[in-house]
């Protein structure tokens, strides 16, 4: 019986690590649902809402059993709110940017790191200066950005199942208050905890929800490192990806933070669509299997990159 018992104890463990080996539709799925709920009245910066959806992907950081960054996962800032011309100015509110850590193993490499980002926030109820609908409702935003915070946590996981292979380190970034001028991937960015010389490559995500028929996936900045382009064409075609690789295109998201300061960063997104910055951007259209596919592309990019010696120096683009 004891012998029964050990057997079935050492199968069930197994069996959690191979789960948490899988990128899942069914969680990218449910963390989708959660962050797009009425109830989180659409991820605007500040006030008890905002500090739920902190404490959802914190908590899902610790499950996966990432650690914090350097004393907690929180890092908190403060957002100046952004208005309509004309409109009565605003009062800035406090928010966070949510830090994940994992260590590398080499002794010299483990101190430098790859920084895989998202913001998680969005614009709340509408009728801000970067809503494109003049109704005022609960803008959602599924592709724009609870994509990208979902895959930050699936992505995570994964890379927790395979840390022993990392020789570089991970910070995993859930920006705050983006929509208000990137300003959670600013302040991080000013403030990074680490030499900003040490952050050799800064991924991030943003609108990854949305793959088309043509499975292409885009990005710039891939000029920013040593055979960035060539890398992220390859890995596509091994997953049915066909990818629209830019050198340059460096803009609109918080990877443009790390590349003012000197840093290669790749800004990865499946394009845009009518339902952008609008009340429409919900759940149901959201392409699960298509963003179970970009996830692991960004996942092997990261473990290229991560887990091997490669060749990184930042290389400025002219756009």
């Amino acid at each position: 019986m004891r012998l029964y018992f050990t057997l079935f104890s050492c199968c069930f463990h197994f069996g959690l690590l191979q789960a948490q080996d899988d990128i899942t539709t069914d969680e990218l799925k449910g963390h989708i649902t959660y962050l797009t709920a009425d109830k989180n009245s659409g991820r605007y910066p500040g006030g008890k809402i905002n500090k739920r959806v902190v404490n959802y992907i914190k908590k899902d950081f610790k499950k996966s059993g990432i650690s914090s960054f350097l004393k907690s996962y929180k890092q908190p800032f403060t957002a100046p709110l952004r208005v309509k011309k004309g409109d009565k100015p605003k009062e800035a509110v406090k928010t966070w940017n949510v830090i994940g850590y994992i260590e590398g193993n080499d002794p010299i490499l483990k101190n430098e790191f790859v920084v895989l980002g998202a913001h998680y926030d969005h614009l709340g109820m509408g009728g801000g200066p970067s809503s494109k609908s003049d109704k005022i409702d609960i803008h959602h935003g599924a592709d724009d950005n609870a994509s990208g915070t979902s895959a930050l946590l699936e992505i995570g996981e994964k890379l927790m199942a395979h840390r022993t292979e990392l020789k570089r380190s991970v910070l995993l970034v859930a920006f705050g208050a983006e929509e208000q001028g990137l300003l959670g991937s600013k302040y991080f960015a000013d403030n990074p905890g680490v030499p900003l010389s040490q952050i050799k490559l800064m991924i991030n995500m943003d609108m990854v929800g949305r793959l088309n028929d043509a499975k292409q996936v885009y990005m710039g900045g891939a000029g920013t490192f040593p055979g960035g382009v060539e890398l992220m064409k390859d890995l596509g075609p091994p997953l049915g990806l066909s990818p629209v690789v830019h050198a340059g295109s460096v803009g609109g998201s918080d990877h443009v933070s790390f590349y003012k300061k000197n840093i290669s960063v790749l800004g990865i997104h499946t394009g845009g669509h009518p339902q952008y910055h609008t009340p429409e951007d919900t759940v149901d259209l959201i392409n699960f299997e298509g963003q179970k596919r970009v996830c692991q592309y960004i996942f092997n990019a990261i473990m290229k990159v991560g887990s091997t010696p490669y060749d990184m120096k930042f290389i400025p683009q002219g756009d």
